[in-house]
């Protein structure tokens, strides 16, 4: 178990944690969220033993085994597959060991211990996970100085998979894979065998790979059971009780002020005022909930153009002569909203710069509408921002007659306010940095947005905001992303880029999901999953009951559901001394939450089967 008590840290001054308390089982895997800046990362520092706090502790039981992916990729002449087995730092001192031993009885401790830790089976293990990640056998057996920055932390995070240790600390793990990996990542992690923390903004993954989340706010720690969703909802309505709370303590204040205001000098009055005096000195202040930092994305919005905007016939593209796409056949309207699908290195990235015109074909057709523009983002164009400028002198650079007064809203207008428009970029976070890439991506009100991995460094906060911007632009989209939270909500058509071409993907992003946990090949679609059908003599009216009795079940739920959000939105359920408390009626909601997701899988089911009954029938 982890044990952290009344932990308190400050950093220049500033108070980061403040008797900050929690308790993780042995073998839980949990969600750390918190806004940017908050400490979630120097937590994570003072559990490894890097910073020592200013009060409290952390406990671990001893000889438990830490690990985390380190801030340096690995580089060098070692094998991909060699510098993850050397990550088990006992597996390789053992084998050394082994090599060079003589004494019998040492041989035969050695031995023992290698068939414990199941020695032989590592290099086995070690490539499944950076198959998992993205690698191919062959690239497996290459050098890591072969590889770029973001795929030699890909190395690094299967080191530490594969070294297993007893509480696995990642921070932002998906930010560095692609849709395919981030998904494997969340597969592995839910069956992690030992305790795992992970810093994440993406929801699919803290819905999905974690069992709780741990919150960080105030410099406090608080623990909730299920997985985000769940938790965003128990916030949700836990804030707005306070903020009543506060409300309603703001009126009494102002009423008891108000009395001693016009009494205070009246002698008949005078006791009556001094006792709402000693009332608002013994009233503890109710604060209401601090609202959540802006998070803006304004897009301009471009004119209309007749469809439409990009067709491709016949289309090869590639580089130095060798296609990696052909036989492209392919039509984008202004209101397209389309993700792009598809295993590491199919070709992906390659679409992106042939539609953005960044990359010419190698034969066939494309037509463009006469004045297109098109906006596009890549992660990599985040690290060519000049590091020595402002937010406010790139945008200069860009609208050099354009008021001063006219770019700073702009600049506002995707959360890069005052503070942040005359800052160098050097001192900007990473979220800030995406935002002016973004913005700078869009000035031209592009008909065309083509966003490659744009939620990279991005909050929670801002991923929703993104969304809300997205769906309300009138432009085409096409998208990259490895977060299935943004592609379904935003994209309504999906494109398989595979096998060297690029097809309509016809089912469902959870389908594709399914598909890529599971297909061997990634040529090899799965049948789409079929609904419960009744046998050819279903009885109609029994169907129906089935239905009802769904609908009654979910109806139960809810009501449970409601109770549970009452009780958990009380303010004095967490109080320190109720945290027991606490921890039971959050592990309550989360049944009940999970029930109600399986009740309403049932319904459907029902449902459907009594409308395939129902046509059957009338047939």
């Amino acid at each position: 178990m982890l044990v952290i008590e009344d932990l308190g840290f400050s950093i220049e001054g500033r108070a980061l944690f403040a008797g900050a308390t929690a308790r993780i089982p042995a073998g839980h895997k949990v969600g750390l969220v918190g806004r940017n800046g908050s400490g979630k990362t120097t937590l994570f520092r003072l559990i490894r033993g890097e910073l020592v706090p200013d009060t409290g502790t952390i406990r671990l039981p001893s000889r438990a085994r830490i690990g985390g992916v380190a801030q340096e990729a690995p580089a060098g002449p070692a094998s991909l597959l060699d510098t993850v087995l050397a990550a088990d730092t006992e597996r390789a001192a053992l084998m050394a060991e082994a090599e060079g031993a003589t004494d019998p009885a040492r041989i035969a401790a050695v031995q023992a211990r290698l068939t414990d830790i199941d020695a032989w089976s590592a290099e086995g293990r070690a490539s499944a996970i950076l198959k998992g990640l993205g690698f191919t056998a062959e690239e497996m057996l290459k050098p890591c100085a072969d590889f770029s920055g973001g795929w030699r932390m890909r190395v690094a995070l299967a080191g530490v998979l594969f070294a297993a240790p007893d509480l696995l600390l990642l921070d932002e793990p998906t930010n560095y894979l692609d849709l395919e990996g981030a998904l494997w990542l969340e597969s592995y992690l839910a069956r992690y065998p030992h305790t795992v923390i992970v810093i994440s903004h993406d929801r699919g993954l803290l819905n999905r790979a974690v069992g709780a989340i741990l919150h960080l706010e105030d410099g406090r720690l608080a623990l909730y059971q299920g997985g985000y969703d769940t938790f965003a909802r128990t916030r949700a309505e836990q804030r707005a009780v306070q903020a009543a709370e506060a409300k309603k303590q703001e009126l009494r204040r102002a009423h008891l002020q108000g009395f001693v205001d016009r009494f205070r000098a009246k002698a008949s009055k005078a006791r009556q005022a001094q006792s709402r005096i000693k009332m608002l000195e013994k009233m503890t202040p109710i604060t209401p909930p601090a609202e959540a930092a802006q998070h803006v994305f304004s897009f301009p919005a471009p004119e209309e153009l007749a469809p439409p905007i990009v067709a491709l016939e016949g289309v090869r593209v590639g580089y130095d002569g060798k296609p990696v796409l052909q036989r492209l056949n392919l039509r984008l309207d202004q209101d397209d909203r389309i993700a792009l699908l598809g295993r590491n290195g199919e070709g992906k990235s390659t679409l992106s710069k042939l539609l953005a015109g960044k990359l010419d074909p190698m034969g066939g057709q494309i037509t463009r509408a006469a004045k297109l523009r098109v906006g596009y983002f890549a992660q990599h164009q985040v690290d060519e921002l000049h590091l020595d400028e402002t937010p406010l002198q790139h945008i200069q650079r860009r609208r050099p007659d354009e008021a001063q007064a006219r770019l700073r809203a702009r600049l506002a207008g995707f959360g890069l306010f005052a503070d942040q428009a005359g800052t160098e970029v050097a001192r900007l976070s990473g979220g800030q940095k995406a935002r002016l890439s973004l913005l700078l991506a869009t000035l031209d009100a592009p008909h065309l947005l083509i966003l490659d991995e744009p939620t990279n460094h991005l909050d929670i906060e801002s991923r929703e905001a993104l969304v809300e911007a997205l769906t309300a632009y009138p432009g085409a989209v096409v998208l990259v992303s490895h977060d299935m939270h943004l592609l379904g909500l935003v994209a309504d058509r999906l494109w398989l880029v595979s096998g060297g071409t690029v097809t309509p993907w016809q089912d469902d992003l959870d389908a594709y999901r399914r598909f890529l946990l599971s297909a061997p090949e990634p040529a090899e679609k799965p049948a789409r999953p079929k609904a419960m059908r009744p046998a050819p003599s279903a009885d109609l009216a029994q169907l129906r009951s089935e239905v009802r009795k769904c609908e009654q079940r979910i109806e139960k739920l809810e009501e449970m559901r409601a109770k549970l959000a009452t009780k958990l939105a009380d303010p004095a359920l967490y109080d320190e001394a109720r945290r027991n408390e606490l921890d039971t009626w959050n592990r309550k909601y989360a049944e009940v939450m999970d029930g109600i997701a399986r009740a309403e899988a049932l319904w459907m089911d029902a449902a459907e089967a009594l409308e395939s009954a129902s046509d059957t029938a009338s047939a």
